[in-house]
């Protein structure tokens, strides 16, 4: 019995070694090792392409041959992917698995926006970048320029900290006029200039900046700047998307004036031998009583979704922002939504949009000199305190331009709302096949209020308390009707045609002002204008109210063979109201071919070019900003008033003169700039390294300015004509690079570099003569008139002509170079009171190089982003340090930099001066923006993803400018100058933001 036990036993063992020998050998048969080599299609090895079991992290990447190895079971699935070539999935069938990945024409077949359409990337003839909502800047941004920033070649975009300032200057290829703004026209979801404060940042898929006159021209007159086209999201076929989106914010100040604190103040008094007369014995460090830690939150909700017959988006935005600055801040309120449908057999589509925003903006006061609280927080003595005993603010009036700041922020107040609402349509109707006849509708509303009130309190005003308050309103309308026909013949011709019609007409400036002051009490502020026992009998503020019209024709060819070889012709003619009667319309044409040098044979046998296209074209385009239906027209407006008497009644009565305002010019007209553009589009290894090389030659003329007349001939002394000449060359760089990938972590990389070179070719011609242009006057001690910038033939925008500071003389006291009034050379004198004719160039405000330089990193689930920006070149006029280094205000009662200790003589009486002292190297190098984020994914409910970050703004820089920040205005005829009353000082942002997809 026991001897069968031991057989059974011995048999059940043998069968288990056998079962387990068999699951061994089939496992080990399943688990084989699987090698191959990667290749492209000219049979060369792809290095790094990744080699992963679909649904697992079981993988490897290619070895410097394109050979890989990897365990993996028969039957399963292997991904080859890599960066510029179609992913493949294949199935395990055997040991060896040999792969050829096909090129993957994302990029040259990526849709680009244009005026009036859209292209395929590899199509188009001109200068044009795109930017995706992905790559554009984080922080607490308002409006689309900040996005941009150092993403562009060629657009030099100034930000500041102010909540109510957004962008001090934006410049695409430099300044193209002498008058209004050098801002870029922006189109919104093809509305061109629609207002940006309809838009939350939140809301944009993408931006296209259209950078040279052959994309601009079909814009016409008001495209001289450049045009950006932001388009924003819309609705997808599917289940409903719930997306929200939010962050909080705290911003330092970055770098502040280093002032002397009250012990410092007196000891350096002291040991000069100087008399203070003013201390109280208080020690107030006044820029800390002003500044706070600011604060901002912000919140987007958006849904979107539809079928296949109709799609919605809608979203609403909340942003509240308080300022570094006390009583600094803002409010508001953003909604957008969109519904687009399809009918008759998808031929019709009709989408309708509403948008609606209110903003709401507190501030302090921005009036100049001492009345602003930007330069007292600085210039007010720390020897005295924020109070007097009783509680009020101390003052000391008897000093000049000498206002406690404190006061200015709570007596001293401001407030501003805007509400707009625009109503779009747009109808899409294709007749035949390619033929499509388009309709964009849109209508547009702003309301702006303001009032500001002084108080009983107020230093700056002693009117017994004083409110104005001002309303106006504008209205914008447009109708555009263009066709389209697309069509493709043979596979190889394609033909594209635009012809359209455009109808604007703007009523702006309707609205009303009113000043009333002497009230008994300050408790309704501005809320009762009508318990002002004063009046003013003038108010300056009222508006003038002005309609405008501009009709417009406009068409574009595009033809392409083969992707080959392309052509584009575009031609715009504007007529308008606002300009004098011979010259209301004006013609706008552009041409540009493209050759794709990587189609032809010679190249493709190279084996180095993904794609290689060379651009050439040329276009004209207008500039019609800053000026009105009344800028070309005689009008009369209110002088003086006259007591008149009537003979038959006897009866007095006040009326008032009427003046002559302005002369007529009938032929005043459009400045047009016209440039020429080469560019050259590269690719290498795939796509994993591409870019473009750009140069264009870009000029303006009948540049429009006032000028002064002989009123001998003219009711008024000054006549606006077109006169002037402007030129712009420039080179650009774009490199866009991917340098590392691998299965689980990959480097972005995008470096983009411009040079831009400005001159002023002419202001004066026979018949009208400019003058001496002086610009800038920074109104220093002892030089209240002393300009420190010239516009001069030959010379570009912001040249810098001053004094040059020679050192000290022998009492301690600055001393200049005096030059020959005739030769304007040196005549080896010095002295110390230069006049007009020792001031000389020095210097210019035109960067020579700016850069952007963007690093994306990605680790799994986590991704990095390094954002650096860079200005070269340039030159800044230091106004603060010139006005804070003013040794006679140490006397007068006021505060000075710590500096002066080691960088002035106690008996120097004029070192503020505007010299070249002053003048400083404002090249810089800045990190930017730092962002590190996590996204978690594959919640597998209701829950798509989850994406937390953290960001900074403004993280350092590099640079030998010893002012607060070098990033100051470069736009306008003033670029350069760090001014001290309106500057707001730039912060350092820490942002904690979340994305949650549901």
């Amino acid at each position: 019995m026991q001897s069968k036990l031991i057989t059974k036993t011995q048999k059940l063992r043998n069968f288990l070694a056998l079962a387990a020998f068999l699951l061994v050998s089939t496992y080990a048969f399943a688990q084989n090792t699987v090698t191959g080599i990667v290749k492209d299609k000219a049979g060369e090895p792809l290095i790094g392409v990744s080699v992963v079991e679909k649904g697992t992290t079981n993988g490897n990447i290619t070895d410097a041959d394109g050979k890989y190895s990897i365990k993996v079971d028969q039957g399963k699935t292997l991904v080859f992917s890599y960066i510029g070539y179609v992913t493949q999935e294949i199935k395990v069938t055997s040991n060896s698995l040999n792969v050829e990945l096909k090129e993957d024409n994302q990029l040259l077949d990526e849709v680009v926006v244009i005026g009036y359409g859209s292209l395929q990337r590899k199509d188009v003839t001109s200068s044009i970048t795109s930017v995706k909502a992905e790559d554009m800047n984080v922080g607490a941004y308002t409006e689309p320029g900040q996005l941009l920033q150092g993403k562009v070649p060629g657009l030099v975009v100034v930000q500041n900290s102010d909540p109510n300032g957004g962008v001090n200057s934006i410049n695409l290829r430099g300044a193209s006029t002498l008058s209004g703004s050098s801002a870029p026209l922006y189109v919104v979801d093809g509305i061109p200039g629609v207002n940006l404060n309809l838009i939350s940042p939140s809301d944009i898929e993408s931006i296209d900046v259209l950078r040279d006159a052959t994309a601009t021209a079909i814009y016409g007159s008001k495209a001289a700047n450049g045009v950006i086209m932001v388009t924003t999201k819309r609705g997808q076929e599917g289940p409903a998307r719930v997306t929200y989106s939010g962050y909080v914010a705290w911003d330092k100040i970055h770098n502040d004036h280093d002032m002397m604190t009250a012990d410092e103040l007196r000891a350096y008094a002291a040991a000069n031998n100087l008399v203070i007369g003013n201390d109280k014995g208080a020690n107030t460090n006044w820029a800390k009583e002003v500044q706070q830690t600011g604060f901002t939150h912000n919140h987007n909700l958006s849904i979107s979704g539809g079928n296949k017959s109709t799609t919605y988006n809608a979203s609403l935005n909340y942003i509240e922002q308080d300022g570094i600055i006390k009583g600094v801040g803002n409010n508001i309120f953003t909604a957008r939504s969109y519904v687009e449908s399809k009918m008759l057999k998808d031929r019709l589509t009709i989408g309708v949009g509403l948008n609606g925003n209110i903003r709401n903006e507190w501030g302090v006061l921005r009036n100049t000199e001492g009345s602003s609280v930007y330069n007292a927080m600085y210039y007010y003595s720390p020897l005295v305190p924020t109070r007097n005993e009783d509680g009020t603010w101390y003052e000391d009036l008897s000093i000049s331009q000498n206002y406690n700041p404190l006061s200015m922020i709570y007596e001293d107040q401001s407030r501003a709302t805007y509400k707009r609402l625009q109503a779009t349509g747009k109808i899409n109707l294709e007749i035949i096949d390619g033929l499509m006849v388009n309709a964009n509708l849109s209508y547009e509303n702003q309301n702006y209020s303001y009032k500001d009130y002084y108080s009983h309190q107020s230093q700056t005003n002693n009117r017994n308390g004083e409110t104005s308050r001002n309303t106006k309103e504008d209205i914008k309308k447009l109708m555009e009707i263009y066709g389209t026909y697309d069509k493709t013949f043979n596979d190889i011709h394609k033909l594209n045609l635009l012809v359209g019609y455009s109808w604007e007409e703007q009523s702006i400036g309707e609205g009303f002002g009113a000043r009333g002051y002497n009230f008994y009490d300050d408790s309704v502020w501005w809320n009762n204008i009508g318990l002002a026992n004063s009046w003013d009998a003038d108010p300056a503020w009222a508006n003038v109210a002005e309609k405008s019209r501009m009709i417009s024709f406009y068409g574009r060819v595009n033809y392409s063979f083969n992707s080959k070889y392309i052509l584009q012709a575009t031609i715009r003619r504007d007529g308008s109201s606002n300009f004098g009667e011979n010259h209301r319309w004006a013609t706008f044409p552009s041409a540009s071919v493209a050759w794709r040098l990587s189609e032809e044979k010679f190249i493709k046998n190279l084996n180095v070019f993904d794609d290689l296209k060379l651009r050439v074209g040329w276009g004209q385009s207008g500039n019609a900003t800053g000026f009105n239906i009344y800028t070309a027209r005689f009008y009369y407006q209110g002088g003086s008033r006259f007591t008149y008497t009537d003979p038959t009644t006897g009866t007095q009565g006040s009326y008032k003169n009427l003046n002559a305002a302005r002369n007529v010019n009938p032929d005043l007209k459009w400045e047009t700039t016209s440039m020429l553009n080469i560019g050259l589009d590269f690719s290498f290894f795939g796509g994993r390294l591409n870019g473009t090389i750009e140069y264009y030659d870009k000029s303006t003329k009948d540049m429009i300015w006032d000028y002064p007349v002989s009123t001998s001939y003219y009711p008024v002394n000054v006549l606006t004509a077109n006169v002037g000449k402007m030129s712009n060359r420039g080179i650009e760089l774009t490199i866009n690079a991917t340098p590392v990938q691998t299965r689980d972590f990959t480097w972005n990389t995008s470096l983009n570099l411009s040079h831009n070179r400005n001159e002023v070719v002419s202001v004066s011609n026979d018949e009208f003569n400019a003058g001496v242009l002086n610009r800038y006057n920074p109104n220093l001690p002892n030089a209240s008139t002393a300009t420190i910038q010239r516009i001069i033939e030959g010379e570009p925008i912001g040249t810098f002509y001053m004094w040059e500071w020679a050192g000290y003389n022998d009492e301690g006291i600055s001393v200049f170079y005096e030059r020959d009034p005739e030769t304007g050379e040196r005549t080896g004198e010095t002295t110390t009171t230069p006049g007009e004719e020792d001031r000389t160039i020095v210097g210019n405000a035109q960067p020579k190089l700016t850069m952007g330089w963007n690093n994306n990193f990605a680790y799994k689930n986590w991704d990095l982003t390094a954002f650096f920006t860079g200005v070269f070149g340039q030159k800044i006029f230091n106004e603060p340090r010139a006005f804070f280094s003013n040794i006679a205000n140490v006397t007068e009662g006021k505060n000075v930099m710590t500096s002066i200790v080691t960088e002035q003589l106690p008996t120097d009486k004029f070192s503020a001066l505007p010299s070249d002292r002053y003048l400083e190297n404002g090249s810089y190098f800045r990190l930017a923006n730092l962002t590190l984020g996590y996204t978690f994914k594959n919640f597998n409910g209701w829950l798509r993803n989850l994406r937390l970050y953290a960001s900074c703004n403004n993280v350092f820089t590099i640079t030998g400018y010893k002012g607060r920040d070098p990033e100051i205005n470069l736009g306008g005829l003033e670029p350069g100058c760090d001014t001290r009353s309106d500057h707001y000082p730039r912060t350092r942002q820490f942002l904690i933001g979340a994305t949650i997809n549901f």
